[in-house]
C-alpha cells in the first residue's frame, strides 16, 4: 500500500548524468516534443559525438524526463537547447539541470554562456533571469510560432568566472 500511494502522490528524485550516444533517440524525441521543429535522431547523435559538446540528462525512474545540451568555443559556451518532460516542468528540474551543466562548464574552463529564448516563453525566461542570466541582444523575428507569427529570440548572457 505505501508503495502505491508513493508512486501515486511522489515523484521520485531525478537522476542527472553525461548524456551518452545512446541516449540520441530519446532526446530526439523528448526535442521533438517541446519545439516547433524538432531536431532528428540523426542530428542528435552528430552533436553528441562531438568534442566540444557537452550534454546531461535527467531521468526519473525508468522515464527520460529532460536534458541540457551546449557547445563550447574557446572560452564561451552556447546552450543550444533545454527541455523537460511535460509532465515534470515547474518542479525544479530545468533548475537542476541548468545548475549542474553550468558547474561542469566552468569545470571545462568556459568563462560565459550565452542562449537564445523566445522572449514569449516566460517559464524559461523566469528559469534562466533566476540562474543569472542577462538580456544582452534580440533578434527580431528569429523564431515563428504555431501559426507562423514572427517572434523575437532575447540573446541572455551568463558570466561564470
Amino acid at each position: 500500500m505505501k508503495r502505491f500511494l508513493a508512486r501515486l502522490f511522489g515523484r521520485a528524485a531525478p537522476t542527472l548524468y553525461e548524456a551518452k550516444p545512446r541516449d540520441a533517440a530519446a532526446i530526439a524525441t523528448l526535442h521533438g516534443q517541446s519545439f516547433r521543429r524538432g531536431w532528428g535522431e540523426a542530428e542528435i547523435d552528430g552533436l553528441l559525438t562531438e568534442r566540444a559538446v557537452l550534454c546531461h540528462c535527467a531521468q526519473t525512474g525508468h522515464r527520460f524526463a529532460g536534458f541540457i545540451l551546449s557547445r563550447m568555443a574557446a572560452d564561451e559556451a552556447e546552450i543550444l537547447s533545454v527541455a523537460v518532460a511535460a509532465n515534470r516542468r515547474g518542479g525544479g528540474l530545468g533548475r537542476a539541470l541548468l545548475d549542474l551543466h553550468l558547474r561542469r562548464l566552468a569545470g571545462f574552463g568556459a568563462q560565459a554562456v550565452f542562449l537564445e529564448v523566445d522572449e514569449q516563453n516566460v517559464a524559461a525566461r523566469r528559469l534562466y533571469a533566476r540562474a543569472g542570466f542577462q538580456e544582452v541582444g534580440r533578434r527580431e523575428g528569429y523564431y515563428r510560432d504555431a501559426a507562423g507569427k514572427a517572434a523575437t529570440a532575447l540573446v541572455l548572457r551568463r558570466d561564470l568566472s
